[in-house]
């Protein structure tokens, strides 16, 4: 009796365990990436829309920084004011030709923030809720998302951060990679989000930075040209915990690879049920999208 009852209880856990991991690869769960917060649901990197993700599930909050003329940290994907979702301080729209002379890094915050950059409709996203939102300072966004964490008692979130720099923008549209991954760590530092932070970077060379000054924080190298992983790897110069590709040039091949590296592989940007999915299949560790709903409905996490 004692026997059959022990063959039960480990085919039961057998099958729970074969349940649980099917199409979540070998971490569970499923890193679910609210891109810009909800981006397909709301406008995008703000706060708003980071309450939002927080309470739809997801994982962790993927989000962008940029530098203010006063050194503020500033959550942007762009390092000026987008053309297609901004208007100015005094309230006018911006010609596409003249976006970047609106420049983020000649602007000290105060003006930024009263930049309205939520009321456009995103013509890309037509189910995304439009309303008067500002780009707020990093500092801000992690103090709303801690303070309704504890106030309803939630799971708390990663924060998988972007510096949204390049060689060419070097003093022009951002400070050098030194400077601005100083003015980064100081606020991951000052909130105590140490344990909960991505640092993902298409410039391999903040990432270089934030290695040489916390060895201890992840970084994520984001890909979106066709080198193989090795020449990628090979331009950072050392092995980082993820790599994170454009979705479309994931296969069997890239994630044998990467784990035999000891790499995460989180895709970006994942939208499209079919897509989600096949990520899904392909036991990837996390996914990246702005309808972090859609995944959390396919995996039912």
């Amino acid at each position: 009796m004692k026997v059959r009852l022990f063959f039960l209880v480990v085919l039961f856990s057998t099958v729970l365990f074969i349940t649980q991991t099917k199409g979540q690869g070998s971490n569970l769960p499923l890193d679910i990436q609210g891109h810009r917060g909800c981006r397909g649901l709301l406008p995008e990197n703000t706060i708003p829309a980071f309450i939002e993700a927080v309470k739809l599930g997801v994982t962790t909050l993927e989000l962008d920084v940029v530098i203010s003329q006063d050194r503020q940290v500033v959550v942007s994907h762009e390092p000026f004011l987008s053309h297609i979702i901004c208007h100015t301080a005094e309230g006018q729209p911006i010609a596409e030709e003249e976006e970047k002379e609106h420049n983020l890094y000649q602007m000290p915050y105060q003006e930024i923030a009263r930049c309205d950059c939520g009321s456009s409709p995103h013509p890309k996203f037509p189910e995304q809720e439009n309303f008067p939102a500002h780009k707020p300072l990093l500092s801000d966004v992690i103090d709303t998302v801690e303070q309704l964490i504890a106030a309803q008692n939630l799971a708390p979130v990663l924060y998988n951060i972007e510096t949204k720099s390049n060689p060419k923008g070097d003093n022009i549209f951002h400070p050098a990679p030194d400077k601005f991954t100083d003015l980064l760590l100081s606020v991951i530092q000052e909130k105590g989000i140490e344990s909960r932070v991505v640092i993902q970077s298409f410039d391999v060379r903040t990432l270089q930075q934030v290695r040489k000054k916390q060895p201890s924080l992840p970084l994520a190298l984001l890909v979106e040209n066709t080198n193989s992983l090795e020449e990628n790897l090979a331009t950072l110069g050392f092995t980082p915990k993820i790599y994170s590709p454009n979705f479309r040039v994931v296969d069997q091949s890239l994630l044998d690879l990467a784990q035999q590296k000891g790499m995460k592989v989180i895709p970006w940007t994942v939208n499209d049920p079919k897509d989600i999915q096949q990520m899904i299949d392909l036991q990837v560790d996390g996914i990246i999208s702005d309808y972090p709903d859609r995944v959390i409905k396919i995996t039912g996490q």
